[in-house]
């Protein structure tokens, strides 16, 4: 019984020693342009979720309207447009060069228009490690970050009014 203690006791040394040697030397590259590791999003998706927890269930105090609908487009014309893109416009030249790249909020193939309004209200304000998403509870107040919230949530149908806000 102790020969196998102790064998699962260097086995797991040998993992660690040999985990911390591949990462010392390379094996796995910060590079944005690099391919990701396998299970990479997998585990990353699965942390997301864990951090993300309860706040999926908070809604959005603000009233639903054109008012906070256009102050969510100044602000995000201002701090979100840069990474994630404005509607019918290309995408930004930045994003192309970040990993993972940033979803391009008004194009349908990356609308977070499902995602509960509290999950986005917990991106914007605490932001996502290694993915250039920064936190912006010290920068932007609780109205901005919901403002912005309620505009995201729905960049699928908004009015001609906020559509015209982005032009301009």
């Amino acid at each position: 019984m102790r020969g196998f203690v102790l064998g699962v006791f260097l086995t797991l040394v040998a993992l660690v020693v040999g985990g911390y040697m591949f990462v010392r030397d390379g094996g796995v590259s910060m590079a944005t342009t690099a391919q990701p590791l396998p299970l990479e999003q997998t585990v990353a998706n699965m942390a997301l979720r864990a951090s993300i927890g309860n706040a999926r269930d908070q809604k959005n105090p603000l009233p639903f309207g054109d008012a906070n609908m256009l102050a969510g487009v100044k602000t995000y014309k201002n701090n979100c447009a840069g990474c994630h893109g404005a509607p019918q416009q290309s995408t930004p030249a930045i994003s192309k060069g970040m990993f993972p790249p940033p979803p391009q909020l008004f194009e349908s193939k990356d609308m977070v228009t499902d995602d509960p309004e509290g999950e986005t209200y917990w991106k914007v304000t605490h932001g996502i490690r290694l993915t250039g998403m920064p936190g912006f509870a010290s920068i932007l107040s609780d109205t901005q970050r919901w403002q912005v919230t309620m505009l995201v949530a729905h960049a699928n149908k908004l009015p001609g009014s906020v559509q015209a806000a982005f032009e301009h």
